[in-house]
């Protein structure tokens, strides 16, 4: 016999997307876990899983980070419940300074994204930079890309080959860079008191994502510090002292 409608109506329908990346994951009372999920088709989630540290739980050792999942959930509260998760595939572990970076990547999206707002795009592009940290490409290059594509989602892309007044950046020109105005440009006494001064090469550098010239590898990695700490406003990148005591950031 069909179930009253009433009951039909109260129970949660179940969500699936595919796939959904850990964030980060801790402990939440005995033998649960609090799980921040980035999906491709809901954006960031908070998920509770419930028994997943069980010692025979179905889930335990199926949430790891930088491995694509499948994870079915209900709920429509802040915190959904997770039911189920399922290996899309399986990676081989980043290790030593391509993990670290990865981990800050997952700092940036826990930061700066909001939640239950979907982006395919930045979903991809944090695909993509996972690939690139496992095939050995330079993490700081990785890096740049991603920062790039992240304010480019929230809708803060950045204007890179022209300037605030709409002038076309000149290669052997200095600039700042001004939080929702873009470049502008220094001379004289202004370089000095400039909080960040890059040249017109970096920017267009960084418009065509080529971070090969050593001068716009170390003048991005201020430029993009100096643009997301505008847009964390106080909030603390915790992987960012690792990194930068490996002299990579």
């Amino acid at each position: 016999m069909n179930a009253p409608l009433s009951a039909q109506r109260s129970k949660p329908a179940l969500h699936e997307t595919e796939p959904a990346y850990v964030l980060h994951a801790y402990p939440f009372k005995e033998t649960s876990l609090i799980v921040e999920a980035f999906t491709c088709a809901h954006g960031r989630l908070p998920l509770i899983a419930k028994g997943a540290r069980r010692p025979k739980s179905a889930l335990r050792g199926l949430l790891m980070p930088f491995q694509p999942v499948l994870l079915w959930w209900s709920g429509r509260s802040e915190l959904r419940l997770l039911h189920r998760a399922e290996w899309l595939a399986g990676h081989p572990q980043l290790r030593g300074l391509p993990l670290i970076c990865a981990f800050y990547l997952n700092e940036l999206l826990l930061k700066l994204l909001a939640r239950d707002d979907a982006h395919e795009g930045l979903f991809a592009g944090y695909e993509a930079a996972l690939v690139a940290l496992r095939s050995g490409e330079a993490p700081a290059a990785v890096l740049r890309r991603f920062e790039k594509r992240l304010l480019t989602e929230m809708g803060y892309g950045l204007l890179l080959d022209c300037d605030s007044q709409g002038a076309a950046v000149e290669p052997d020109a200095l600039y700042t860079y001004l939080p929702e105005r873009g470049p502008a440009r220094l001379s004289g006494a202004d370089v000095d008191r400039a909080a960040v001064a890059v040249g017109g090469r970096t920017l267009l550098d960084m418009a065509r994502d080529d971070y090969a010239n050593p001068r716009t590898l170390l003048e991005s990695r201020a430029l993009m510090r100096s643009i997301l700490n505008h847009h964390l406003a106080g909030q603390e990148l915790h992987t960012r002292q690792l990194l930068r005591e490996m002299q990579q950031l």
